[in-house]
């Protein structure tokens, strides 16, 4: 058949008016269109070449047959076709947009105008139809459309908000102003990587991220709270809200990702405020039970000197030597926790042999242990196990684990303290046969304020601090804490690890030594009246000639009256400090008398202040035997 011929018989002359010609340049005008003629059922009549372009049929292939050939077999089912032409045969003309099929079965998006046509006498002849295919059209405002939706929630609280965009793998995709200025990445720095790098590394790699978009997926949205890495390495408390994105047919195109600071200045300036009234309190706290702790741990120490005629005497003052020893550590966990969460506690690297770190700790605690007739086991490698640390406080770490299992096991339970080198980690284990801790609270063990099991926790005392300081202790070392129970009355075991570094060379005898002193005659200035005449009576008992003032007037009259060896001078001394009045005594009499600072604040910073003002030594509250007997080893050395 000659397309370009009318395919349509004569109609008669009262029927259609229109000519070949006028019809062929009407198709040769709009090539754009298909533009073709139907029956009153809904056959092809006509067929032109915009109709052979857009829908891929010639005019034999086509003319004959219902025009629902175009339709998607769902429009089909949903009786469409029919739908429309009934609307245009009512109200003259029906005009629709929407997905039609080409003859390879192809989609198109495509805009449609059936208009009636009517015989002279109003009868329905058929209907023209004219198709447009808008595939590209629609295909731009569809990314216009998902550019507008992108740019309306990127702007939307771009305040207070970092938002962006993951394609479906989870890489960053889009970027704002907001993002940058929460995370500290340029677009053209973070584009493209996936967006784990926000995380802190122990999360990335306990694969969080990933299942924070499977939860999206899922469920639609993923909502969480948790700490954030910036690009300079500081870390915020973050509010996350994760959803997943589908198109149109329901195709995952990616996520969107709102993320809060709620690290504001407001806040933190509130926590800062808070933490250093908390801080200070501790500090104090701290410092006002050390006072009463030092006549005690004096007199114990002269009772300890002293033969005891009866054996009830005897163990009177072990146990007060042990108790005097649990409310010290006590003491000390509670500050240590209040200068950690401060951000103040001070850590003096260097290498350490863990393995001399364990026998000290078991000599520590074995007096403990026999009061409550268990057995203390310690392994060690057949190889030194070094790290780098601060050798004071992975004694503490050790100490706090095997107090607490000591604390927590019966009466002749078994204790094992083990040293393992396990590839590039030393591992410390304390395992116990003790009562177990309920799986359900293995989460939170670490908590501060938090205990295993509560009644026994009130049982044999306890704030809750040791663990918790020990996993911040730990984190600061550059390790990691785990607990482990297989349940109530099965025993429990924490893994300490700890990066290991090579075994450093010998150490050089220290060259610089103060000057060599014969000490016999000692001043102690304290203000509690008991704290200094027990100190005294103790280094009388050791050998020396000791003296005591209660304030600063009055030492300094004994210093002028019979100068002593050496000083010992309480820091907090109600009228004039005890750094006043070490500045009164080198001024007067020079290095010609040790002074040796005694308070109840031990960090590095109090330990570096009484260096600068011309302390020899630093002791802390309360002052254990050993601890004295080395200061005066050090004086006169």
């Amino acid at each position: 058949m000659n397309r370009n011929a009318s395919p349509w018989p004569a109609p008669p002359p009262t029927a259609w008016k229109d000519d070949d010609a006028i019809f062929r340049r009407l198709v040769e005008e709009v090539p754009d269109y298909a533009i073709f003629m139907l029956d009153a059922e809904g056959c092809v009549r006509t067929w032109n070449t915009g109709a052979e372009r857009i829908k891929g049929y010639t005019g034999d292939e086509i003319i004959g047959r219902h025009f629902s050939v175009f339709y998607p077999q769902e429009r089909i089912d949903a009786g469409w076709p029919q739908h429309e032409l009934r609307v245009a045969a009512e109200v003259g003309q029906f005009e629709d947009e929407g997905w039609r099929v080409r003859k390879d079965g192809t989609q198109f998006w495509a805009n449609v105008v059936i208009t009636r046509v009517l015989d002279d006498h109003g009868d329905l002849l058929g209907f023209s139809k004219i198709t447009r295919d808008l595939t590209a059209r629609r295909r731009q405002e569809e990314l216009l459309r998902r550019s507008e939706e992108r740019f309306r929630l990127l702007i939307e609280g771009v305040r207070d908000y970092a938002i962006f965009m993951l394609d479906p793998e989870g890489h960053v995709a889009s970027w704002n102003a907001g993002a940058q200025q929460t995370k500290g990445y340029g677009a053209d720095e973070i584009l493209g990587r996936h967006f784990s790098t926000f995380y802190p590394p122990e999360i990335a790699r306990s694969g969080w991220p990933q299942r924070e978009l499977e939860i999206a997926l899922e469920e639609g949205r993923c909502e969480d709270e948790g700490w954030r890495v910036r690009k300079d390495g500081s870390r915020f408390w973050a509010s996350v809200v994760i959803t997943a994105l589908r198109d149109e047919h329901g195709k995952h195109i990616g996520f969107s990702k709102v993320t809060r600071d709620l690290t504001d200045r407001r806040r933190v300036r509130t926590l800062e405020d808070e933490g250093r009234r908390v801080t200070t309190f501790l500090a104090m706290l701290g410092h006002e039970l050390r006072n009463p702790l030092a006549p005690i741990a004096n007199a114990v120490a002269i009772m300890q000197l002293e033969t005891l005629q009866t054996e009830r005497m005897r163990m009177c003052r072990d146990v007060i030597a042990r108790q005097l020893g649990q409310m010290s550590r006590l003491v000390d966990d509670l500050l240590d926790v209040g200068r950690i969460t401060s951000g103040k506690i001070h850590m003096e690297m260097a290498p350490v042999d863990l393995s001399r770190t364990m026998a000290t700790a078991i000599e520590a605690i074995e007096p403990f242990a026999r009061s409550r007739s268990q057995t203390l086991t310690l392994e060690l490698p057949d190889e030194p196990a070094w790290v780098s640390g601060d050798a004071a406080r992975l004694l503490q770490i050790v100490g706090n684990l095997l107090n607490n299992a000591v604390k927590f096991t019966d009466r002749g339970g078994r204790i094992l303290l083990a040293l393992r080198r396990s590839r590039a980690f030393a591992e410390i284990a304390v395992s116990d046969n003790g009562p177990g801790i309920d799986p359900a609270r293995l989460q939170d063990i670490f908590n501060l304020f938090v205990q295993g099991d509560q009644d026994m926790a009130r049982t044999q005392g306890g704030l809750g601090l040791g663990l918790s300081l020990v996993q911040q202790l730990v984190t600061l070392h550059g390790g990691d804490v785990a607990a482990y129970s297989a349940g109530l009355g099965k025993g429990a075991e924490f893994v300490v690890r700890i990066p290991m570094i090579e075994t450093p060379d010998a150490d050089a005898d220290d060259a610089g030594h103060a000057p060599q002193l014969k000490s016999r005659s000692v001043l102690v200035v304290d203000d509690n009246r008991d704290a200094a005449d027990t100190m005294a009576a103790l280094l009388e008992r050791l050998g020396y000639r000791a003296r005591t003032a209660y304030d600063a007037a009055t030492a300094l009259d004994a210093i002028r009256a019979e100068r002593p060896d050496i000083a010992f001078l309480d820091i907090g001394l109600p009228d004039t400090d005890g750094m006043t009045l070490a500045q009164k005594i080198l001024a007067e009499w020079g290095d010609g008398i040790a002074l040796i600072a005694v308070t109840g604040y031990g960090q590095g910073q109090d330990r570096a202040a009484t260096s600068a003002a011309g302390f020899r030594d630093h002791l802390v509250k309360p002052i254990v035997s050993d601890a004295l007997t080395e200061a005066l080893a050090r004086i006169n050395a």
